[in-house]
């Protein structure tokens, strides 16, 4: 291996994982675990047959490279601060962007028993709530982040930051040179960690996706802001019930009316709009269908699952009570008086004094109140990015590039995105955790890696 001069290269380090966040610091522990493993201890983890190893044992160097002037920033804010690290039952229907049988095969290698086995290795016991959500029995992000940290400098993992990464260079006989203002590495394996463009402080502001075009690879035509709250009109009635939060159903309507997407969930009105777990989850869609539709439309159910027909029905068997007291014995008073005031209609009328045409508007804002949205909020506040490098540039089974050998991706980079409590930090451990263990078994010369666990 030689560079421009024909000499051979100096390494650096033996693999440079560039981002420090959550698939960063997966892929860069298993790969330092790895490479501190006797080769005979990685075979011996694989359950398919393989050939017997030399019991040699080599430490090589993984160096991680982070961006930000503060290390894990988008783990120590998610779930409230408490770390939504995984979810009980996760499948590939969970997430939007590449196709569900690429995402699928990811995701098997890597599952939520890891997941929980892996934390609990690292003396971090998780439990699972109503909502199905896991989250640390300490409620508290930092014992997550705490011990990743440990656990890659246990790894021999040597963890560098603010170190922002301006370039990658291929060298000519293999590896790459890593280039920032902090100076330069040269390594044999790189893996890009560095997020998507959600959440920018943290680091993720779309550098990464823009170092993988310069390396050869593709961008999905749109990038958006995934898991963010919506932007209602200025003079829509949604901002005057700030606060209020209830369950609904919030679904996508294409131009035509055609319903596409729903979530139900707890949803929550703010001065700007809407938010809350419904919301967040059907945001990509509303936004993405508008790139290809711009009369897509969001509506509000708060009887989820009733049609026009069932919800007028409802309010006429209310008989001689008053139409408000009908509407109070589902909805928040504030709200009911709303949709009254929206469909034009007195809240001491019962439902037999209104006319069938006033009637059949309130069904209607009962079970799909139309709201004009004009935006979401951005990547500032969003929670994840909806596309990046499509999956079908991957080899799936160790997360290497198919345009730039040596190179590895995991995490949000990619184009694959999940919905709300836990998914995405899933989709990071297992993607994070197949560019590791790869990276290492590259250096050793190990090309299978279909049955490997943690």
């Amino acid at each position: 291996m030689t560079d421009a001069s024909g000499k051979s290269p100096v390494f650096d380090a033996d693999i440079v994982v560039i981002g420090a966040g959550a698939a960063g610091l997966m892929s860069a522990i298993h790969a330092g675990r790895a490479m501190h493993c006797e080769r005979s201890n990685i075979v011996s983890s694989m359950s398919a047959p393989t050939t017997t190893a030399s019991t040699t044992s080599t430490t090589a160097r993984v160096v991680a490279l982070d961006g930000a002037h503060r290390i894990g920033i988008k783990i120590l804010v998610a779930g409230g601060g408490r770390c939504n690290v995984t979810h009980h039952a996760v499948r590939e229907q969970d997430y939007a962007g590449s196709t569900s049988a690429a995402i699928r095969r990811v995701l098997s290698r890597f599952t939520v028993a890891d997941c929980v086995a892996f934390f609990n290795q690292l003396g971090v016991e998780l439990k699972q709530e109503d909502t199905g959500k896991l989250f640390p029995v300490t409620d508290d992000a930092h014992t997550v982040l705490n011990a990743l940290l440990e656990a890659a400098r246990t790894a021999g993992v040597d963890i560098r930051w603010p170190q922002r990464v301006q370039t990658i260079t291929p060298l000519v006989d293999g590896g790459f040179e890593v280039v920032g203002a902090w100076g330069a590495l040269r390594a044999r394996r790189v893996a890009l960690c560095s997020g998507g463009k959600s959440l920018p402080k943290s680091g993720s502001d779309g550098l990464g996706l823009e170092l993988a075009q310069k390396l050869g690879h593709s961008v999905t035509e749109h990038v958006i802001p995934s898991l963010v709250p919506l932007v209602a009109s200025a003079q829509h009635w949604v901002r005057t019930l700030s606060g209020l939060t209830l369950e609904a159903e919030v679904r996508v309507v294409s131009g035509t009316g055609k319903r596409l997407t729903s979530f139900t969930n707890s949803m929550l009105f703010t001065h700007f709009g809407l938010s809350g777990p419904a919301v967040l989850d059907i945001s990509r869609y509303l936004m993405m269908e508008r790139t290809r539709d711009a009369a897509a439309a969001l509506q509000l159910s708060f009887m989820p699952g009733c049609s026009l027909e069932q919800a007028d029905a409802w309010l006429l068997e209310a008989k001689a009570q008053t139409v408000l007291s009908r509407l109070r014995e589902k909805l928040p008073e504030r709200l009911a008086k709303t949709l009254l005031e929206g469909a034009g209609i007195a809240s001491d009328r019962t439902p037999k004094q209104i006319d069938r045409d006033r009637r059949r508007a309130l069904a209607q804002l009962m079970c799909g109140a139309p709201v004009e949205i004009v935006g979401d909020r951005g990547f500032t506040h969003a929670e994840v990015t909806a596309g990046g490098v499509p999956l079908n540039e991957m080899n799936l089974s160790t997360m290497e590039s198919r345009k730039c050998p040596g190179l590895y991706m995991a995490g949000e980079i990619l184009d694959v995105d999940g919905r709300i409590g836990g998914f995405n930090f899933q989709w990071a451990w297992a993607s994070g955790f197949v560019a590791g263990i790869s990276m290492a078994l590259s250096l050793d010369s190990f090309t299978t890696l279909s049955e490997a666990k943690p």
